[in-house]
C-alpha cells in the first residue's frame, strides 16, 4: 500500500472520529467502557453498568463523557432504568426510568437549540404501558446533570412498543425523527416522533412492510440515515430508503419474511448496514432446532439479494449472539454473551471470565467484501460482555445537502409577500393519486410548475403557462411517484410561491 492511501485512510479515519465525538464513549454489559479518540485508538476504562442488554451513552462535542444509561434484567417493574453520570456514580434522580431487561427499548436526543437538554426516550418492552421520556439537564447538580423530568408519556397504557427505537437527524440538521413500532395485532404501524425545539409530538403514524407478530422488532439506520435496515427474531429482513425531510420509510427491499413455524425460527437478533450501505450484517443466536450461533451478511447491490447470504461467523452454543453496532472508528463490533448449556448465566459468578465473556468480535473492514472478521478478537481490559451495545443514533450527523429541508437552499425559497399579493394552495387525493394546485392574486403570466422529491431532485416541471386575470390551475397525476414528501414551487415573471405535500 502507497504511503499516499495510508494517509487517505488515516485522514478518513481521523475525520469519521472526529464527526461521532458524541459517540466516542461506549458504557454496556459488565462495567464495560470504551473510549474511541481522534486517532483511531481506543481506551479500557470501568463503568457503572451491569446489563444484559439495554444501554445508551452520549459525550459532548470534545468527547467528554455526559451520562450513560441502562436497565436491570431479571426485575418485575416496568420501570428498572439507571442513568449514570460522568463520575460513574448515580444521576440525581436518574432511578426508576420507564424500561425493562431488553435491548434497544432507548434512546438518546438532544434537544434541538436547548443547550444542556436531553431527552431519554424509552419504553416497558412486553407490558402495555406505553412510551416515555425524560428530560435531562446537565446543567443541574454542578454540572454533572439530574433528571428534571421523569417518564413523561407520549403513548398512554395499552400502547405495546416494540423492543427497538431509533433515532435519525432530521435532514434539515437541527430536529430528529425518533421511530417506533407498534407490535400488539400483528400490524405493520410506525409511529414518527418529531423532536424540535418545542418539544417531542407524534408527527404522523405510516403503514408499511409486512405485518409482524415479533416483540422484537430492530430497526438500524445507516450511518448517514438514508437506508433502514428492519429484522425480528422471527425472520424478518427488510430495507428501506429513508426521507429524513418528511420522516417516510420508502422503497422496501424485502429479504426475507417471518416464518410461522415456532419449529424453525431463525431468531435474528439484530442488523447493522455498512458505512456505504453495500453490506447488511445479522446476528443470529441459537435455537430450539439449531444450536449454532451466527454472523451473517447480505450483499445490497446484488442482483439477487436473499442468494448473496454468506455465513461469517458459525459458532458454538455458548456464545450466544448479541447486539452489532458499528463504532466511530468505522470498524462494526459484535457482543455475544456467554452461556452454557441449560444454564441462564446473568449475571455472571465473579469468578467467570473466558474468552467469550472478555471480548467483542470485529469486523475490521465492513465496507469491503474482505471484511477481516475478527471473532472474540476485542478484550475489554478485564470488564465483561453480555448481548447489549449502546444503542446510539449518529449525532454527527448533518444537513441532508440539497434535500428540501435543507435551510441554505430552501429557507428563501418563498420571499415574504405583502398582504394582497399571490397565494397558492395545493391538494392531493391520494385515491386518485393526483396533486391539485390553484392560485389566485398572481401578479406575473407566465407561470412556471417545478415539483421536487425529498431529496431535491426535479420530479416534474412545466413552463410558459398562463395565468387567467390572476388566477391559475393545473392537475398533475402523481401516479408511479414514491411516497414522500414532496415541494411545489410556483413561478411568474413577477413572484415565486412555494407548497409542501406528502404522498402517501
Amino acid at each position: 500500500m502507497s504511503k499516499y492511501c495510508c494517509t487517505f485512510i488515516f485522514f478518513l479515519l481521523s475525520n469519521i472520529c472526529f464527526a461521532q465525538k458524541q459517540n466516542a464513549i461506549w458504557c454496556f454489559g459488565d462495567s464495560a467502557k470504551i473510549v474511541f479518540d481522534t486517532t483511531g485508538n481506543v481506551s479500557l476504562l470501568t463503568s457503572s453498568i451491569v446489563s444484559r442488554g439495554t444501554a445508551t451513552s452520549i459525550a459532548d462535542s470534545t468527547g467528554k463523557l455526559l451520562f450513560y444509561t441502562n436497565t436491570r434484567a431479571g426485575q418485575p417493574s416496568s420501570y428498572t432504568g439507571l442513568v449514570w453520570n460522568a463520575n460513574d456514580s448515580l444521576m440525581e434522580n436518574g432511578d426508576s426510568i420507564a424500561g425493562r431487561g431488553w435491548y434497544k427499548q432507548y434512546v438518546v436526543v438532544p434537544a434541538p437549540n436547548l443547550k444542556d437538554i436531553y431527552y431519554l426516550v424509552s419504553a416497558p418492552v412486553t407490558s402495555p404501558d406505553g412510551l416515555y421520556y425524560s428530560i435531562i439537564d446537565m446543567s443541574q447538580d454542578s454540572g454533572r446533570g439530574a433528571v428534571i423530568q421523569k417518564n413523561v408519556q407520549l403513548q398512554g397504557a395499552n400502547f405495546w412498543a416494540n423492543d427497538g427505537i431509533a433515532a435519525i437527524k432530521h435532514g434539515n440538521g437541527r430536529d430528529w425523527w425518533v421511530l417506533v413500532r407498534d407490535w400488539q395485532n400483528h400490524n405493520n404501524k410506525f409511529y414518527y416522533y418529531a423532536v424540535t425545539p418545542t418539544g417531542i409530538t407524534l408527527d404522523h403514524v405510516q403503514y408499511i412492510g409486512d405485518t409482524v407478530q415479533s416483540s422484537l422488532y430492530h430497526i438500524e439506520p445507516s450511518d448517514d440515515g438514508e437506508k433502514v435496515a428492519c429484522i425480528t427474531n422471527k425472520g424478518l429482513i427488510s430495507v428501506y430508503d429513508f426521507d429524513r425531510c418528511g420522516g417516510w420509510l420508502l422503497n422496501e427491499i424485502s429479504i426475507e419474511h417471518e416464518t410461522t413455524n415456532s419449529n424453525f425460527l431463525p431468531w435474528y437478533w439484530d442488523c447493522e448496514l455498512s458505512p456505504n450501505k453495500h453490506y447488511l450484517y445479522i446476528s443470529e443466536p441459537y435455537s430450539s432446532f439449531d444450536t449454532t450461533n451466527y454472523l451473517l451478511r447480505f450483499d445490497l447491490q446484488a442482483a439477487n439479494i436473499p442468494a448473496s447470504r454468506d455465513t461469517l461467523y458459525a459458532g458454538e452454543h455458548s456464545a450466544v449472539a448479541g447486539l452489532i453496532e458499528l463504532a466511530p472508528d468505522g470498524k462494526i463490533y459484535w457482543a455475544c454473551a456467554y452461556n452454557p448449556p441449560n444454564t441462564f448465566f446473568y449475571p455472571y459468578p465473579d469468578s467467570t471470565h473466558n474468552y467469550i465473556t472478555d471480548n467483542l468480535s470485529v469486523i475490521n473492514y465492513p465496507d469491503s467484501s474482505f471484511c477481516d472478521f475478527q471473532p472474540f478478537s476485542f478484550y475489554l481490559g478485564g470488564k465483561r460482555t453480555y448481548y447489549g451495545l449502546p444503542n446510539n443514533p449518529n449525532y454527527g450527523l448533518g444537513r441532508f445537502l440539497g434535500s428540501v429541508c435543507d435551510t441554505l437552499q430552501w429557507t428563501n425559497l418563498t420571499p415574504a409577500l405583502s398582504k394582497g399579493e399571490g397565494v397558492m394552495q395545493i391538494t392531493y387525493i391520494s385515491a386518485w393519486e393526483k396533486l391539485f394546485i390553484n392560485a389566485s392574486g398572481l401578479k406575473g403570466k407566465n407561470v412556471t410548475v417545478s415539483i421536487y422529491d425529498g431529496r431535491g431532485s426535479l420530479k416534474f416541471k412545466v413552463i410558459s403557462l398562463k395565468s387567467n386575470a390572476g388566477y391559475f390551475t393545473l392537475d398533475v397525476d402523481c401516479a408511479g411517484w414514491s411516497d414522500g414528501l414532496y415541494v411545489v414551487q410556483l413561478q411568474t415573471d413577477k413572484e415565486r410561491l412555494s407548497k409542501k405535500f406528502v404522498k402517501e
